[in-house]
């Protein structure tokens, strides 16, 4: 059977501009399409037009119901569908949609984490469309809801959600780089653009087999299960063939993104068994994040249907290969030149270093906000191993960049070896080629020729966060640089001059990130200490950074997020981390108390009959059975002793603050799960396969 080409495909459920040309009057189109671009107000006649087009369009393709898709501090998606259906005053049916419709919804939502910015009593909240990401719709059997990409606030105007923080700090980053861009002489730019293409790592399992373990199906991943005689030691997934059942899931998933105008470029297998990747396109960065918001969504609808158990969790299995979601980024003027690519011309390589150098500054500054953007419960059992980075942050330009930086620092010297071909219109500058770095496969951040890689995002993350710090820090940067270079201009100094002092002061004050070697060593650790670069091993820990006096200054002065704002944020993933933890406690405990213990007092009654049975003097000349029963007696004498201990921790947790909980299960939890994992995992390995009462790793990690 003949599919047809994704190009023709491609968009059919996006209201996107070509759905939008057919169906607006021009003027309204260009309003709408100037709103997108740069932010500019609507006219309010124009919202009635718009809302009107989309309903039709809507209905053609099957939608019953519309929704304000918006983005709470979950990390996930919420909606609340109303039905286009309505009945006039004589009760005839008709579909509605008006204007104000589309622009404002009250969704209520009064059970989404708030941080402490509203009370239950005060339950307004409202939904806001976002005209700079385009509506869609998901289809379904027996028919479809368009979604309206919305931000959420509060009665007061309180942002409630991620996506408000990133358009705020994409709208900082934004009018800073065209700034810095005006300097150098760009005066026909219009705007600027941050992008993003965010690799997504995940894991697929069978779901009759994912059923039967409750640490899959309540917490996403795996409490306790002993390691595989094969696991990934020989690494024989990694970019092997496709196995058909997968393929086939990664087909259909490809086929429902590209009509949701998501382009998928790469799919691969990755490390781990049963471990997969899907790479989109570049997009404008907040278009980015609801497009990986959806395409998390699609992902886990078709896994379904192809009896599979979708599995995003930063770390589903110990002792294997973590997920994450390099989040790649770089910004794009409207002349579609990508600002951190090498250039051959002096002006062009200037430009690229001074951008370059502006971030390399705010990492210096605000690293300790990155490594709060990517903490989270399940990123802390991944980060540090198995090729996911280090929490401590610091990045990796490779040997030319470096050694261009280290000789503008030194003075700019007439002679200086390169590797590079890519000539910087500078005699004191050696060549730069976009593609002379390898990639540090170690390193949180990476130049990668004419992006950064943002290694650190935890699978299951919305990259509205990581984007938003990222961001902020990077606009700090820019205003650092502009700020220099525009006083050096008002000495009477040529911009290249200026720039190349500014890339000497980043160069300078950024020695202390930038780091080539393995980010996983113990010597790297200490160096890092010594260098004062922020160290948080714990989610907690990491979490805390957000309410460093400077780190919160800077996201009020870049008007991001209020110093009230932060403190919420803070709260909500602190309370997040803390029940999360508190769910894997409780969740461990009935596994053990239900499945396990059942489970040895069936092999100590086998075995101990065995023995029983056995003549005296001959039980007598086997003592390594006798042992083996008291050893098994003993684990679960000790697994009875530690669930009772559990019992009480969490019982504990029930009465203490939010920073008492995080203290008690980082402190005490954590290592009681260990102690459990390996007294469950101990015991698993002298069990018979007909006891054990869930599915084990060898058999989780084997798609047929």
């Amino acid at each position: 059977m003949n599919e047809a080409r994704p190009s023709s495909q491609f968009g059919e459920l996006v209201f996107n501009r070509k759905a939008m040309r057919e169906r607006l009057p021009k003027e309204v189109f260009t309003q709408l399409a100037a709103s997108a671009e740069t932010g500019e107000k609507l006219e309010p006649g124009v919202a009635d037009i718009v809302a009107s087009a989309m309903k039709e369009w809507a209905l053609s393709k099957g939608a019953t119901h519309y929704t304000h898709w918006f983005h709470p501090r979950t990390e996930k998606t919420a909606e609340k569908h109303m039905a286009f259906l309505t009945l006039d005053m004589e009760g005839t049916p008709l579909e509605s949609f008006t204007g104000s419709e589309l622009i404002q919804s009250e969704p209520d939502a009064s059970s989404l984490p708030s941080g402490g910015m509203r009370s239950t009593f005060e339950a307004r909240g409202y939904t806001a469309w976002d005209p700079s990401s385009p509506a869609f719709i998901v289809q379904t059997e027996k028919g479809g809801t368009l979604c309206i990409p919305s931000i959420f606030i509060s009665y007061d105007g309180t942002p409630l959600d991620l996506k408000t923080p990133l358009l705020k700090s994409l709208n900082a980053i934004e009018t800073r780089a065209l700034r810095l861009l005006r300097l150098f002489g760009n005066r026909g730019v219009r705007w600027v653009k941050a992008t993003i293409g965010a690799e997504q790592e995940f894991f697929l399992v069978n779901e009759s087999k994912a059923r039967l373990r409750p640490d899959i199906i309540f917490c996403g991943h795996t409490l306790c299960g002993a390691q595989p005689a094969k696991g990934q030691q020989m690494e024989d997934h990694y970019f092997g063939t496709i196995h058909p059942k997968v393929l086939a899931y990664m087909e259909d998933v490809e086929r429902e993104l590209y009509r949701l105008g998501i382009a998928i470029k790469t799919r691969h297998n990755e490390v781990g068994p049963c471990q997969f990747e899907f790479a989109p396109e570049f997009s404008e960065a907040n278009l980015s994040n609801d497009q990986n918001q959806l395409m998390m969504a699609v992902m886990k609808r078709f896994a379904r249907r192809h009896d599979l158990r979708l599995m995003l969790h930063e770390k589903p299995f110990a002792g294997l290969n973590g997920s994450g979601k390099h989040t790649n980024f770089s910004l794009m003027d409207s002349e579609g030149r990508n600002l951190l690519s090498p250039s051959g011309t002096q002006k062009k390589s200037i430009q690229f270093l001074t951008f370059l150098g502006g971030f390399l500054l705010g990492l210096s500054r605000y690293g300790s906000l990155l490594r709060a953007s990517i903490a989270s419960p399940g990123n802390m059992y991944r980060l540090g191993g198995n090729e996911a980075p280090p929490a401590i942050m610091s990045v990796y330009l490779g040997e030319v960049l470096n050694q261009i930086l280290d000789r503008i620092e030194e003075g700019l010297p007439e002679s200086i070896p390169s590797k590079g071909s890519l000539d910087l219109g500078l005699t004191r500058l050696p060549d730069i080629k976009a593609d002379n770095t390898d990639r540090n496969r170690t390193a949180p951040i990476a130049f990668t020729g004419n992006k950064f890689e943002f290694r650190a995002t935890g699978a299951p993350q919305a990259i509205a966060g990581p984007t938003t710090m990222l961001m902020a820090a990077w606009a700090w940067g820019l205003d650092q640089m502009t700020a220099m270079i525009e006083n050096r201009l008002g000495d009477g100094i040529e911009v290249a001059e200026a720039a190349l002092e500014a890339i000497r002061h980043a160069a300078i004050e950024s020695r202390n990130v930038r780091f080539d070697g393995n980010c996983y060593s113990e010597e790297w650790a200490r160096e890092a200490s010594l260098r004062g670069l922020p160290l948080a091993y714990t989610t907690p820990e990491a979490l805390a950074y957000y309410l460093v006096p400077e780190n919160r200054r800077l996201l009020a002065d870049l008007k991001i997020m209020s110093d009230r704002e932060v403190s919420a944020f803070y709260e909500i993933q602190i309370e997040r981390y803390v029940k999360s933890r508190e769910i894997e406690i409780g969740v461990l405990e009935s596994m053990v108390r239900e499945g396990i213990l059942p489970a040895i007092t069936r092999q100590l009654e086998l075995d101990g009959r065995a023995y029983r049975v056995l003549p005296e003097t001959l039980a007598k000349e086997m003592p390594l059975l006798r042992e083996g029963l008291s050893r098994l007696a003993m684990t679960r004498e000790k697994l009875v002793a530690a669930c009772d201990r559990a019992q009480v921790l969490r019982s504990r947790l029930s009465s203490a603050s939010l920073e008492e909980g995080a203290e008690i299960v980082t402190s005490e939890g954590l290592a009681l799960m260990e102690e459990i994992r390996g007294l469950c995992d101990s015991a698993e390995t002298h069990i018979d396969k007909d006891f054990w009462p869930y599915p084990r790793y060898r058999e989780l990690l084997l798609i047929f």
